[in-house]
């Protein structure tokens, strides 16, 4: 499956994060869209928003990293957008908190009811991610 994994990628912990997630999801047959990898042909704001909604057209379907106090708000939109173009949306979170959103919930409803699946280990490793989402992808 094509999938565009999103997340955040402000910190050299977060883009080795993702950089490990793609090459398993590579190795697992999916081919993978990686914005990090993927340089704007600018810096500016307009071209990475191209550049990303090119690779988010381009996908089946995407992996959403949620870590964080909130999830990463342009990792939020293009769940957002995934899900208003109908295609697969599957979350994770690795981070134990809590955030303060009614109910309870890992994190915001509207991310929540975005997802056709949300995986949260507390603490997961990138391997034990990597194996739940591959075995989401093919349930």
């Amino acid at each position: 499956m094509k999938l565009y994994l999103a997340g955040p990628l402000f910190t050299t912990p977060e883009r080795d994060w993702n950089a490990a997630l793609a090459a398993r999801l590579d190795a697992a047959g999916h081919e993978v869209f990686l914005p990090q990898a993927h340089p704007a042909p600018e810096p500016t704001g307009a071209a990475i928003f191209r550049k990303d909604l090119a690779g988010l057209d381009w996908a089946e379907g995407v992996v959403a990293i949620m870590d964080g106090p909130d999830p990463d708000s342009g990792t939020s939109w293009e769940c957002g957008y995934a899900y208003a173009t109908r295609k697969p949306v599957v979350l994770f979170r690795s981070d134990f908190r809590q955030a303060a959103d009614a109910g309870g919930m890992a994190y915001n409803a509207m991310l929540i009811g975005a997802a056709d699946v949300h995986i949260e280990i507390d603490l997961a490793s990138v391997d034990v991610a990597a194996n739940a989402i591959i075995e989401a992808l093919a349930g």
